[in-house]
């Protein structure tokens, strides 16, 4: 489907590129005519945001450019110690479980695993994972807002300890709820208003659903995901470290190696 328009006058026509607003109308009479439900207004624009990079704040270059950048002057750094030898980690001798002295974040159990006839190894296993407290991880947010009418989603440039090449584009939210909580004494995450209390900031939520992880490392464990859209006439900036994307800037960045991080990557398949 193309989403240029042609304006015919007289002799002379011309084809001109239309506004997203036009193109979302353009489409939605391709497919037939209005289809009900947000849901459904939310699939056609994510069509016609995928065909074009409809940014009004940053071209292409200067995304890369700024993801390079936030990686080259990362300061974190991580090295391997002994797991008894981690501050505010310890042993519990009668659960042989690892844990953190709140009580809070994740733990590390054994589990035996049998009846494995089907796998690879008939003969069953045992293995460490890493068991969250309560099961349920946290919630993993994407923020919507539209400028000058485009959809643009406010992404992090993330470190973690573990990521390849340490820094990541991530989703707006990327929290435990430990951390939500403040067990760690640190700071509230940025933006968690938007999508602890949508309602209370004028925000509209499209998608609110639990998202399974990988059960091979992470016991029972589940994260939600969500994306919520910010209203339009209360403009919010990226702060250090964030930048508002399109979603065919986000995509693009599927193309360079690892730069997407996995939750992120889960969120964009909604």
């Amino acid at each position: 489907m193309s989403i240029a328009l042609s304006i015919s006058c007289g002799n002379v026509s011309r084809t001109i590129m239309p506004t997203f607003d036009e193109a979302v109308a353009a489409y939605t009479r391709f497919l037939g005519g209005p289809i009900a439900g947000t849901q459904s207004r939310l699939r056609i624009e994510a069509h016609v945001e995928t065909q074009k990079d409809w940014s009004p704040l940053h071209t292409m270059d200067e995304v890369r450019a700024w993801y390079l950048k936030r990686a080259a002057d990362c300061p974190m750094k991580v090295e391997s110690i002994p797991v008894l030898e981690c501050r505010e980690w310890s042993l519990h001798p009668e659960t042989g479980t690892i844990r953190h002295k709140s009580g809070e974040f994740f733990y590390v159990e054994g589990l035996r695993v049998s009846n494995t006839g089907g796998r690879e190894n008939s003969g069953g296993w045992d293995q460490p994972m890493l068991t969250q407290v309560g099961f349920d991880g946290g919630i993993l947010g994407l923020l919507r807002q539209r400028k000058d009418s485009v959809p643009l989603y406010l992404v992090e440039a993330k470190a973690e300890p573990g990521n390849y090449r340490m820094v990541q584009i991530s989703p707006t939210l990327q929290a435990t709820f430990s951390n939500l909580k403040r067990a760690h004494a640190g700071r509230k995450p940025r933006f968690a208003e938007y999508f602890e209390a949508p309602a209370e900031n004028g925000a509209l939520v499209h998608y609110d659903q639990w998202m399974s992880e990988d059960g091979g490392r992470l016991t029972n464990k589940r994260n939600k995901g969500m994306i919520v859209e910010a209203p339009a006439d209360k403009p919010l900036e990226a702060p250090d470290g964030f930048m508002w994307l399109s979603l065919w800037q986000i995509k693009e960045c599927f193309h360079d190696d690892a730069w997407i991080n996995p939750h992120l990557r889960m969120l964009m398949h909604l």
